[in-house]
């Protein structure tokens, strides 16, 4: 194809460079010269058809095999595609189940911690109840005993009855003290167990969101729809 187009240039430039004829348009060409040309460009025609043509036909055959390379490359990254989806979600559902066993592990501690922390709150309040009954009783007997005491003295019996009421409210204040310091005891425990117990929530519920991150595949491709699937 290029010998055709440098014979066609090498006419213009015969024709171009022609002595031209006065008062007209027309010149005067080398016959010899442009026959030559003719017959070279004559000549170098069906040889530039060949190649072109043999080009368009290695064209086709390129095209084909292109096609199917890209056949090929289509199929094994569709088999990849599906071994990555595969691969990622067994690691999502090992990841889940990791992590479900991990909460069960932590609830059962913190159920074994809650029921610990009421027992040894019953154990206390049992105890403050017995000692402020203890010191209740104590107290009554005391105030009564000394009633019996001074009303045996003919001469403070007046006396006596107040000493005695004093006594015994004296004694019904501290046992009410008790029984109030007892309440707000059980009452401070509770709210300690109350506490803890959320925090040990809060700690499972942060494995949770903590596993849920490290097993979300990254968002390209099949395994962006995975993900989707797995939060779905």
């Amino acid at each position: 194809m290029y010998r055709v187009f440098e014979t066609l240039d090498a006419l213009v430039t015969v024709v171009e460079e022609a002595r031209g004829l006065p008062m007209t348009a027309n010149c005067v060409v080398p016959r010899g010269d442009l026959l030559d040309l003719l017959d070279e460009l004559r000549d170098a025609v069906p040889g530039e058809l060949d190649d072109a043509q043999d080009v368009l036909d290695h064209r086709d055959e390129l095209m084909a095999s292109a096609e199917r390379r890209a056949d090929e490359v289509t199929a094994q990254a569709d088999q990849d595609a599906d071994k990555l989806v595969g691969d990622a979600r067994a690691e999502a559902q090992r990841l889940v189940a990791e992590a479900h066993a991990e909460a069960e592990q932590l609830l059962g501690r913190a159920r074994h911690e809650a029921e610990r922390t009421v027992a040894d709150a019953r154990a206390q309040h049992q105890d403050l109840v017995e000692a402020g009954r203890v010191e209740y009783e104590r107290a009554v007997a005391d105030g009564r005993a000394e009633q019996a005491r001074l009303v045996a003295q003919t001469e403070v019996v007046q006396a006596a009855h107040i000493e005695s009421g004093r006594i015994i409210d004296a004694g019904e204040r501290e046992a009410a003290r008790l029984r109030l310091e007892c309440d707000q005891y059980i009452e401070s425990a509770l709210a300690g167990f109350e506490d803890t117990l959320t925090r040990t929530l809060q700690t499972v519920q942060r494995g949770r969101g903590q596993r849920a991150h490290r097993g979300r595949p990254d968002p390209a491709g099949p395994r962006e729809r995975l993900g989707t699937d797995l939060l779905a």
